[in-house]
Formats: structure tokens, C-alpha cells, sequence
């Protein structure tokens, strides 16, 4: 059988549930805890101490609360490296209506929602310290911006095109697909031009 420690870097980030349902008792991650091998991140949530650790581990500490989460809008621009913003929150997108959005003491999340049939489409999974997480793509992500432009301003979402574009992170093909799907064509289509020309 495994040891806590050695499921924690398998995991990454684990949680009393995990240790449960891998036949481990909650005491040894309390004593391992007390000793400074495992540092406690959230509610329930716990890491190696050794384990390296940045902003980007927010959104792994986000997923694992709250699995059906998707990093969106300045976060993921923050991810792709796309555009100035560095966010102080993690904002996150999860359908209308069904899912609570994760209750976190250490980090303060804004949560977006979206009908469950446009939250589908542009959403890449990755791996962040060894959890999955769910984000959306580039080219979502712009279009997103426009579709909440109101809610985070048009010079973000006019500098997250020029960049995204300029950096070479989505294609014209991509972009046009997340425009319709945002349906933010008509918003877009004189920016994308201007883009395009210049």
C-alpha cells in the first residue's frame, strides 16, 4: 500500500476523501502535517511540502474543490500568457443553475455562469501539478472577453486580441468558431479587421 506522501505526488494535491478511498486513515496526514512534510492549502486540501508552488497551483487547488470548474476570462489570459492582466482572483465559469462553486479560505474566486451547451466547446484540459484541470482555450477565452466586456472592460478584451493574435495563439479559423458559439460576431468583426489590415 501506498504512503500519504507518496499519493500526494501522484496526485498533487490531495484531499480526506482521496486518502479514504485509497484505504489511508486521516490521522497519518495529520501527523505528517504536524511534522512540516505536508502543508494543509485550503479546507481539506493538502500538498507536499516540498512541492513546487505559483499562482498557477490557484487554479489546481480551484479544480480539485470543484471538478467541473473551468478557468476562464483574466485567468486564462493570465495561463496563456496572453495580454498584461495579473488577476487576484481566480474567475472561473460553471454552468447556470447546477453546480455550488467551490468554498475556498485561501483563495477568492469569481465565478461566471454559462448555459451548459456553450460551456463545452473551446475548454482544453491540462495538468497542474498532477490535477486535471479544465480552462478555456485561447481563442474562447477572446471571445469571452467580448461577450463579458461590460463585466471586465473592452481595452482588456481589445488587448487580448491584438496580443492572442500577434503572439500567434489561435488561428483566424478558431477565432471565428468561439465568435459564433459567444455570439459576438458583430461586436468583433470590425476589430478582427482592423486587426487583420494592420
Amino acid at each position: 500500500m501506498r504512503t500519504v506522501e507518496e499519493l500526494a505526488k501522484e496526485l498533487g494535491i490531495i484531499s480526506i476523501k482521496d486518502l479514504r478511498e485509497h484505504g489511508l486513515h486521516p490521522e497519518k496526514l495529520r501527523r505528517l502535517v504536524r511534522a512540516g512534510k505536508m502543508i494543509r492549502i485550503d479546507r481539506g486540501l493538502y500538498r507536499t511540502a516540498d512541492q513546487d508552488w505559483d499562482f498557477h497551483n490557484s487554479f489546481a487547488i480551484v479544480a480539485k474543490a470543484q471538478p467541473e470548474a473551468v478557468i476562464c476570462l483574466s485567468s486564462a489570459l493570465f495561463y496563456h500568457h496572453i495580454g498584461t492582466q495579473m488577476p487576484h482572483e481566480v474567475w472561473i465559469a460553471l454552468p447556470r443553475g447546477r453546480l455550488r462553486p467551490p468554498r475556498l479560505k485561501t483563495l477568492s474566486v469569481r465565478v461566471f455562469r454559462y448555459s451548459p451547451k456553450t460551456l463545452g466547446p473551446g475548454i482544453d484540459e491540462i495538468s497542474i501539478s498532477g490535477v486535471r484541470v479544465r480552462i478555456t482555450s485561447p481563442a474562447r477565452t477572446i471571445a469571452d472577453c467580448f461577450k463579458f466586456r461590460n463585466k471586465i472592460g473592452l481595452d482588456i478584451a481589445l488587448e487580448a486580441l491584438r496580443e492572442g493574435w500577434r503572439g500567434k495563439r489561435f488561428t483566424m479559423d478558431e477565432l471565428t468558431i468561439q465568435e459564433r458559439l459567444c455570439r459576438v460576431e458583430k461586436v468583433m468583426n470590425p476589430y478582427v479587421e482592423a486587426m487583420v489590415v494592420t
